[in-house]
């Protein structure tokens, strides 16, 4: 393994402060970059480089590369609250793929030409066919999936112009928790950290957005897989760079679809609390099915999950959470 200096952008939000640590643990120099929006200082693993700051400012971005020796880039940042885009496309834009191309014209300035993208299923819209392999059709059905399928396209043709060397990882539904770093979000729109919500009494109940899709049970299905699976995924995408000349994609997923309800009933079992649901309307741009066919990155990238099962990622989100009832108010 080639130990490198990593820009991490969005470093100390969920996924981000999580690939730091992995990154650290495995010999890596990470330099993280966040404007705090939604991440916290306090998940920043201690040693690291931590910049505040904002993909926005190009020169901000550009002091970072011409003060460390940064050899590669994990790209995390991003808005990503779905329903969210749908209402403010221009907000997701600006920032999900402006702020992108501030980052990659200052790579190219350094001449820095291995990147990492955080992309997602949601550039998938409602797929016509189940596991999702990487080559359907990019058919986004909300701004913030056009925006990871803008930015993808963008990257092919830094690759093409510049010799950007890349590869861009499609996540599914992200859950879980390491032992000191989970997820904390103001306002928290996850599902699963909302249903834990619950179980500590913090909430009277969970809400469930349409109980009419085609699906076994009406609720919208979905593939989960732990961020510490990810994280190590990302890793192993660094290593892979100095491998393959070619741009890759690559579905992170578990495979195995759940629904709404048998997460929520999945939770029930791990916490022992009742967890009451209460039924709403659908939301705009929820696809009813997203599950992933990754037997791409197992095979190229060498990559398993370790946490094969919802009630095992759901069992660790529930030990930070009752560890974190306030999330990282709480000293650490």
């Amino acid at each position: 393994m080639t130990v490198l200096q990593v820009l991490v952008t969005g470093g100390a939000g969920y996924i981000g402060s999580v690939v730091t640590a992995e990154l650290i643990a495995q010999g890596h120099q990470p330099v993280v970059l966040d404007n705090l929006a939604q991440g916290h200082e306090a998940a920043v693993s201690p040693g690291t480089i931590f910049i505040r700051s904002d993909l926005a400012d190009q020169e901000a971005i550009d002091l970072i590369f011409h003060h460390h020796q940064i050899e590669a880039v994990i790209h995390l940042a991003a808005d990503s609250v779905v329903e969210y885009s749908v209402s403010q496309p221009s907000r997701f834009i600006r920032n999900n793929v402006v702020g992108g191309l501030n980052l990659l014209d200052v790579m190219v300035d350094h001449g820095v030409k291995n990147f990492v993208f955080s992309s997602s299923a949601a550039v998938y819209g409602s797929p016509k066919e189940t596991p999702i392999p990487e080559s359907a059709s990019l058919a986004p059905v909300n701004a913030y999936g056009e925006t990871k399928a803008m930015f993808e396209r963008i990257l092919h043709w830094y690759w093409i112009a510049h010799n950007l060397k890349y590869i861009s990882l499609r996540y599914f539904n992200v859950v879980g928790a390491s032992k000191e770093l989970g997820e904390a979000h103001q306002p928290e729109t996850h599902l699963l950290p909302n249903i834990l919500k619950v179980a500590l009494g913090q909430r009277d109940n969970i809400v469930v957005y349409g109980t009419d899709y085609d699906t076994r049970d009406g609720s919208c299905i979905r593939d989960y897989i732990h961020v510490v699976d990810i994280a190590r995924a990302l890793i192993l995408s660094l290593d892979r760079l100095q491998q393959s000349p070619e741009p890759e994609i690559y579905n992170l997923g578990n495979g195995e679809g759940y629904s709404v309800l048998e997460v929520i009933e999945a939770a029930r079992r791990v916490t022992g609390h009742p967890i009451p649901a209460e039924i709403h309307p659908r939301r705009i741009g929820d696809p009813p099915v997203l599950v992933a066919s990754a037997d791409r990155a197992r095979q190229n990238l060498g990559w398993k999950v370790t946490y094969p099962d919802i009630d095992s990622m759901i069992a660790s989100a529930w030990q930070w959470h009752k560890a974190h009832p306030t999330g990282y108010n709480d000293a650490r």
